[in-house]
């Protein structure tokens, strides 16, 4: 199992390219279902989910040629419309197969998925935005087993705001008979891209980015090509990299306006942060303590709660963090803590106090993200810090290491 090997204490400099984002590539990918005709998605970041993904999809039927960032997607077929356990478990976003598959073969049997062990992801909202739908669902031995033909419009309030369920009734409505409705629809950037794809395959979609969205049925869906919006989450782990170590960072090719409420609280922590139409740049910096609570678009990200936790233990000051989106998304702390941060835990809310003084140690990454937060951390601990488990961050952050590397991180990775 490959682990990273750090040593602190450099300040990171220079410019850092961020990758297209996974959130958005992933439904896009799935999207790719509901046509014969070919689908051409630029700006792939390469990850392990999106390895995932294009398994699944071949699993299925569907042609796939990858180069580099260019991914090719021809769905003339399919060759079946189960999405197996072995292909689903890796990844949360996977169920995101199971509005195109409705859509285009009128039944489908997707496993319930697995990916990061953050907290409660249920299907039920996708179970129910299907019913909506017309689709009969039923839950058997583990496998959302679902059958609508047609699938006709209807109207769907989402109790609570979900991404995926979002990007699954989108899907599904597309082709439906009918017009269909979503009301309290999650907003966030990686949604209205899946949207503006759509649109150019012919959907009739109206509303994106609000909490309402409209959509009139077509008959067929045609084939296009469409490049995928930078990742939000990278762009501001890179910035924060900056930050930490106290060093200079641009980072390019992202899109400073849909990571507003992060480069809003970083400037508010007393960080120097220069937006350019495609770039931000952090500045050494005294960084002063602020709270932040995790919240739907366009809030402050979920996915850069553990991230601004690692920032705060060298701030001065306290600071509290609530999470309002998952659970269980605290389990990074420990391993701060044991590296010399200073980190209560009440409920949802982490308080954090420092600076600390951070010292290598070893650490085990849970999820994605604490991946990401523990990486930040070993940047700016004295001596060497072993992270293990590091297939959790391939899932999300393209080469890290050859990008951390070029700013000056003394970062390798170790295989077994």
């Amino acid at each position: 199992m490959d682990r990273f090997l750090i040593h602190g204490g450099n300040k990171l400099s220079g410019s850092v390219r961020v990758s297209g984002a996974k959130n958005a590539a992933l439904p896009q990918i799935a999207a790719a279902l509901l046509t014969p005709e070919p689908i051409v998605l630029k700006n792939v970041p390469e990850l392990r989910d999106i390895d995932s993904m294009i398994q699944l999809l071949r699993h299925l039927g569907a042609e796939v040629k990858r180069e580099g960032e260019l991914l090719e997607i021809k769905a003339v077929e399919l060759s079946c419309v189960d999405a197996p356990y072995d292909l689903v478990r890796k990844m949360r976003a996977s169920v995101v197969v199971l509005g195109p598959l409705l859509a285009r073969a009128g039944e489908t049997r997707v496993s319930q998925p697995g990916g990061c062990a953050i907290g409660a992801r249920p299907v039920d909202l996708h179970i129910a935005a299907m019913e909506h739908l017309g689709a009969e669902v039923r839950l058997e031995q583990g496998y959302i087993v679902a059958e609508a033909r047609p699938l006709v419009g209807g109207e769907i309030l989402f109790d609570k705001v979900t991404v995926t369920g979002t990007e699954n009734a989108m899907m599904a409505a597309v082709l439906a008979r009918g017009s269909t409705k979503l009301f309290n629809c999650a907003m966030e950037p990686e949604v209205i891209d899946l949207g503006r794809m759509l649109q150019k395959m012919g959907a009739e979609i109206e509303g994106l980015g609000t909490p309402s969205i409209s959509i009139e049925g077509v008959k067929s869906l045609h084939g296009t090509e469409h490049s995928i919006i930078p990742d939000r989450i990278e762009a501001g782990t890179y910035a924060v990299a900056g930050l930490i170590t106290g060093g200079e960072v641009e980072v390019t090719d992202c899109d400073p306006e849909i990571m507003r409420s992060v480069l809003d609280k970083l400037t508010n922590c007393g960080a120097r942060v220069e937006v350019n139409q495609n770039s931000v740049t952090t500045r050494p910096s005294e960084i002063r303590s602020q709270d932040v609570q995790t919240a739907p678009y366009p809030g402050f990200p979920t996915d850069m709660q553990a991230q601004y936790i690692a920032l705060m233990t060298q701030a001065q000051g306290s600071a509290v963090v609530t999470e309002n989106i998952f659970e269980n998304r605290f389990m990074h702390i420990s391993e701060l803590n044991r590296m010399g941060a200073d980190i209560h835990v009440d409920g949802k809310s982490a308080v954090i106090r420092g600076p600390s003084r951070l010292t290598g140690v070893g650490v085990m990454a849970t999820d994605l993200r604490a991946s990401a937060s523990l990486v930040l951390a070993a940047l700016v601990a004295e001596g060497e810090t072993v992270v293990n488990r590091v297939y959790h961050i391939d899932r999300g952050y393209s080469h890290i290491v050859r990008k951390l590397r070029a700013l000056g991180a003394e970062i390798e990775r170790i295989s077994d």
